[in-house]
């Protein structure tokens, strides 16, 4: 079974998605575009962990919906 994410990585999660649109599917690239933001190296890695989890879920949504539309 998988790790929960705590409510707390969510929330900043999805508010610095909605702040900054640079966040990619990979986590390396997400974790330095944190660097500077965020102090803690635990709580950096989980978000930008996260981050390119919902990147790469919000890709394959659109690769469904596009397959739907043809």
């Amino acid at each position: 079974m998988g790790k929960i994410k705590s409510a707390m990585i969510k929330r900043a999660a999805h508010q610095m998605m909605k702040e900054e649109n640079t966040f990619t599917t990979e986590f390396n690239t997400n974790k330095k575009l944190l660097g500077d933001t965020m102090p803690s190296k635990k709580n950096r890695n989980k978000i930008a962990g996260y981050i390119a989890r919902l990147k790469r879920v919000e890709k394959r949504k659109k690769i469904i919906v596009a397959a739907k539309d043809d």
